[in-house]
């Protein structure tokens, strides 16, 4: 595979304010798209990977727009390379080979110290399918404390183990956005590493959080089927339910706590990438109540700072088997079926009829 180095290029785009929170939660109504599906409902859904070329492009935060109480906000260092990135995320399609990425030497100390800190409390803080992938990573040198890893390496490791791959992200999507292309299994993934001035705090996503936090979850089969599923519940949702589905989201996939053998262990990437939340998390015992998805798609959130809440499960399959009853409640308008053949959905417009009991998704089709 031939590799493209990015290093830098010049220039600085015009600054803006945004508040994370504000971004998170905006929902995009009625979202205009080219194509739109006929019958019943005319929002469009993407139907296959080269779709994800539209949804995962409506960036709400990017480049060297940063918030003013960002660290790197007043360095014009830190946000021209932020600018490279956006450009690289905004630029790529479907298809092509991600870029390899140059890291500067301030970037690679980012990195090798928040490695370095949470690796000492993984053992007795992360979940054991987190562990168990996480050793294999590094095994297989994917992910290590000393380098800086690469998107396409990930992403290639990813889709031998459970057909998941990677697109660079700029920053925020809109949940709709987002949710729809783990229906595909994709994950939008940042390639920005935080501000060296303050290494163990982000108030975004970036390649810290995105490497360290989820992607040895999406190395395991079953957690990587219940990020899927959380996607095709979301292709043709009301604005209504991909709030819920969001909020469940947040609190599972990055904030989720499990049971293992009486201790708490966190399996949520939000946790797992933030050493200061996670020994916070799991000894906040009266911010801790029981994961029910009907109570936690009406919990409100807080992308900058701790979450006022947690939610425990006795395991991630139980989690899992609450959020499939959840989302066999929601109501659509028509199925959606997903070939792993072809990395696309049929749309149809019959009524919500419940996928075989015991069906793996990842293996077969799945209505929504």
């Amino acid at each position: 595979m031939s590799e493209k180095i990015i290093k830098d290029d010049e220039g600085l785009s015009k600054t803006a304010t945004f508040t994370a929170t504000v971004a998170l939660n905006e929902i995009h109504s009625n979202t205009q798209h080219p194509d739109p599906v006929s019958g019943p409902t005319e929002q469009w859904i993407p139907k296959s990977m080269k779709d994800l070329d539209v949804v995962c492009k409506n960036v709400l935060m990017y480049g060297s727009e940063l918030d003013a109480n960002h660290p790197g906000f007043k360095d014009q260092i830190y946000r021209k390379r932020r600018k490279l990135f956006a450009d690289i995320a905004l630029n790529y399609n479907h298809g092509e080979t991600i870029p390899y990425i140059e890291y500067t030497a301030e970037e690679q100390n980012t990195w090798k110290r928040v490695y370095t800190a949470l690796k000492q409390i993984y053992p007795t803080h992360a979940c054991q399918q987190y562990r168990k992938n996480l050793e294999l990573m590094e095994k297989e040198r994917i992910l290590t404390g000393n380098q800086v890893p690469q998107l396409a390496d990930v992403s290639v490791f990813l889709m031998k183990r459970t057909g998941f791959q990677l697109r660079p992200c700029a920053g925020y999507l809109n949940p709709r956005d987002f949710l729809s292309a783990l229906a595909f299994r994709v994950f939008n993934c940042t390639q920005y590493i935080r501000h060296y001035s303050d290494p163990f705090y982000t108030p975004e996503p970036d390649l810290c959080h995105e490497m360290l936090g989820h992607m040895p979850m999406l190395a395991d089969q079953s957690f990587a089927q219940f990020s899927q599923e959380f996607g095709l519940a979301s292709l043709g949702a009301s604005d209504e339910d991909i709030k819920k589905l969001a909020s469940c989201y947040l609190y599972t996939v990055e904030f989720g706590l499990c049971l293992e053998e009486e201790s708490i262990k966190a399996f949520g990437a939000g946790l797992l990438s933030s050493k200061i939340e996670l020994e916070h998390a799991l000894t906040a015992e009266d911010k801790i109540q029981a994961f029910e998805p009907l109570e936690v798609c009406q919990q409100e959130f807080n992308v900058t700072s701790f979450q006022p809440t947690y939610f425990l499960s006795p395991s991630i399959e139980v989690a899992k088997e609450k959020m499939r009853d959840f989302i066999k409640k929601m109501k659509h308008e028509y199925e959606v079926e997903y070939d792993p053949k072809t990395f696309s959905v049929r749309v149809t417009h019959e009524k919500y009829q419940n996928h075989k009991e015991g069906i793996d998704i990842s293996l077969e089709t799945r209505s929504i």
